[in-house]
C-alpha cells in the first residue's frame, strides 16, 4: 500500500510540473506573437504611411526580428563570449588609380575613415571598402601611393590579379563580390563607383523590402540593343548571344546595385 501511495504522489508531482510548463511555454509564445504583431505594425507604419524610408538601425531590428526570432542581434554565450552581429551590407566602391580627390569626397560625403567608418560598420551593419585593382606596370608609383593611402585608411579592397583598365571592369566586380562573400557574412553585397552618393537610410529602406528574398537583383534596370556593326561605336563582339532580337538582358546601371548573399556566393562558387 505504500509503495501505492508513493507512486500516486509521484504521479501528482509529474502532473503538476508538466502543467505549469504547459502554462510556462504557452505564455512565451504569446508574448513571442504578440511582439512579432508589434514590430509588423510598426514596420508597415513606417514604409507605408508618410515616411519615405527607414533608418539602417529599423533595418537591422527588422532583419533580428525575421531571423532571429526577435531576438538581439548580439548573443551572450555561457563562456561570456559573445556573437558578434551580422553585417547589412558590404558596399564595394569602385575606384582607380589616381581617382583621390573622388575618394576624399566620398569619405567627407557619407562613408567616414577611421573611427567613423567602425561606427558605421559595429553600429550600422554597413561595410564600406574601395575596390581597386594593379597598375599595369606592378609596383610603380601608383601602385605605391594607393598601398601608402591604405596604410593610412585600412579601407580598400586591392586586387592583385586584376590590371586597372576598362577591359577589365567587369572581372574586377566579379572579384570584388568574390571576396566580400568569402570573408564577410552579410544580408546584401553592393557594388558603387566613387562619384555617387549613397544615402544609407533610403538604401536601407530598399533593403528591407527584400529580406524575404533571398535570391534578388536589386537596381535601376535597363536593357538596350545589341550593335552587330563592327564599325558601331558600342559594337557587341558576342552579339549573336542575344539571339534574334539584339537586346540586352534586363540589368542594372552600373552607378550601383545589390545582390543578396545567395548570388554573391553564386558567384564565388561560379567564379
Amino acid at each position: 500500500m505504500a509503495r501505492k501511495g508513493s507512486s500516486r504522489v509521484s504521479s501528482l508531482l509529474i502532473s503538476i510540473v508538466a502543467t505549469f510548463a504547459s502554462f510556462y511555454v504557452a505564455g512565451r509564445l504569446w508574448q513571442e506573437s504578440q511582439t512579432r504583431v508589434h514590430l509588423i505594425k510598426e514596420l508597415d507604419r513606417v514604409t507605408g504611411h508618410g515616411k519615405s524610408a527607414i533608418s539602417v538601425d529599423d533595418t537591422l531590428k527588422i532583419i533580428a526580428c525575421r531571423q532571429e526570432g526577435f531576438l538581439s542581434k548580439t548573443l551572450n554565450h555561457t563562456d561570456g563570449t559573445e556573437t558578434k552581429k551580422r553585417p547589412l551590407v558590404v558596399i564595394g566602391i569602385m575606384t582607380t588609380l589616381g581617382n583621390k580627390k573622388k575618394r576624399d569626397a566620398v569619405w567627407q560625403a557619407w562613408m567616414g575613415t577611421g573611427a567613423s567608418l567602425k561606427k558605421l560598420e559595429t553600429e550600422k551593419g554597413v561595410i564600406a571598402r574601395f575596390v581597386i585593382g594593379r597598375s599595369a606596370n606592378k609596383g610603380d608609383s601608383m601602385d605605391k601611393s594607393i598601398d601608402a593611402e591604405n596604410s593610412q585608411t585600412d579601407d580598400f579592397i586591392i586586387l592583385d590579379n586584376v590590371v586597372e583598365a576598362p577591359e577589365e571592369a567587369s572581372k574586377k566586380v566579379k572579384l570584388f563580390f568574390v571576396y566580400a562573400a568569402e570573408r564577410w557574412d552579410a544580408q546584401f553585397y553592393a557594388k558603387a563607383i566613387d562619384n555617387i552618393y549613397v544615402n544609407l537610410d533610403a538604401l536601407g529602406s530598399t533593403l528591407a523590402a527584400h529580406l524575404e528574398n533571398p535570391r534578388t537583383y536589386i537596381g535601376c534596370m535597363k536593357s538596350g540593343e545589341v550593335f552587330s556593326e563592327p564599325n558601331h561605336k558600342w559594337y557587341e563582339p558576342e552579339w549573336w548571344k542575344f539571339g534574334d532580337k539584339k537586346a540586352y538582358f534586363q540589368h542594372a546601371y552600373g552607378e550601383m546595385y545589390v545582390i543578396t548573399q545567395a548570388l554573391a556566393s553564386f558567384v564565388s562558387i561560379n567564379r
